[in-house]
């Protein structure tokens, strides 16, 4: 799909519309009319635009080679912020020296994603687009949720700072240390309704597991502060199927996958991957009831009729269409498989 011949909602992936939808310019933009293309080229190909863009930005993590960059919305027009600004918005291009496949699709691979959690599954995700360079090429956009109303901070941090680690004392995988169960015990200790926070929390697992995100580390799991003090799960954000990119992706990002102390369910020893056994095990070692461990696995157990419409609508090539249907139709078998026969009805 290029910019002469859009269909979707580049926000919503809403059909009928070859620009933000008005849902689209709601969510992002306060309403306002902002185009879907920046006025300046990609770094690819432009490289004073790239060169800014080293000298103020991060890297995300799927590969260390992603530019990271903020925008500002003025005068209805988003533009690249200058050193030590703070911008409202982060844009995500193509990386320039990706060591991974098919880098054309990141974008769209992350929007798509973080779509489907939101719309076919009820995920509370970042606001996010895609939006494109002036000679066309596409990059994900994402609003930022850590800034209130009025432009002050909000206090977040991830599960990484929060459980102390970091390159210098835990080398360079730190963030891909420890376990899902140990986030959950982290926030057993700071998270005042524990309770419900964890069942958006299970829901999350499951989700990445279902939609093949390999990139799911400690940094990909924050805590937000409320306004009465509390912490809650922040909103979900750099979600993506990672195995579009890097084959021989792990099915986790944590090395300790799931459980603390490398436990392992029957199940998972039986078959070697993860099924709704291991899952069941999982909602129970972290607190949930037993009936709601079973609802919620159920909810992501069904092929999601929401989610193959929004796979064909997106942005993705016809080929990766096909390919992100069948990682999913896979692991939906696989979340489906039981060792033990104890599979809920649904």
């Amino acid at each position: 799909m290029t910019l002469n011949n859009i269909r979707y909602c580049p926000c919503t992936l809403s059909e009928g519309y070859n620009t933000y939808s008005p849902a689209g310019l709601r969510l992002l933009f306060n309403r306002k009319k902002v185009s879907h293309v920046l006025e300046f080229n990609a770094p690819r190909t432009d490289e004073a635009v790239a060169e800014k863009l080293r000298q103020n930005s991060k890297t995300i993590s799927i590969s260390g080679a992603q530019f990271k960059q903020s925008l500002v919305l003025e005068n209805n027009k988003l533009r690249l912020t200058e050193p030590g600004e703070s911008g409202q918005y982060i844009l995500k291009p193509i990386p320039l020296r990706p060591p991974f496949g098919k880098e054309e699709e990141l974008p769209a691979n992350e929007h798509l994603t973080m779509q489907i959690a939101k719309q076919a599954y009820g995920i509370n995700a970042a606001r996010c687009a895609l939006v494109f360079f002036k000679n066309g090429e596409p990059a994900y956009l994402t609003k930022r949720f850590d800034y209130a109303t009025n432009g002050t901070k909000i206090a977040q941090e991830d599960f990484a700072s929060i459980g102390g680690k970091s390159k210098e004392k835990d080398g360079e995988n730190y963030k891909n240390s420890g376990s899902y169960e140990d986030i959950a015990q982290q926030m057993k200790k700071y998270v005042a309704a524990y309770a419900i926070e964890i069942e958006r929390y299970f829901e999350r697992i499951i989700f990445n597991y279902l939609f093949s995100n390999g990139d799911a580390h400690l940094k990909n799991f924050s805590l937000q502060q409320t306004q009465s003090g509390d912490y809650v799960l922040s909103s979900a954000y750099d979600l993506l199927n990672t195995v579009i990119h890097i084959p021989t992706d792990s099915l986790f990002a944590l090395e300790g996958g799931l459980f603390l102390n490398n436990y392992d369910t029957e199940s998972f020893k039986a078959l070697g991957f993860y099924a709704y056994d291991d899952f069941y095990e999982f909602g129970l070692r972290i607190g949930m009831l037993e009936n709601r461990v079973s609802t919620l696995l159920n909810k992501y157990r069904n092929k999601n009729s929401k989610t193959l419409y929004l796979i064909q609508c997106s942005f993705f090539s016809p080929p990766i269409k096909e390919l992100y249907t069948n990682h999913y139709l896979d692991r939906l078998k696989m979340l489906n498989n039981s060792f033990s026969k104890k599979v809920r009805s649904r």
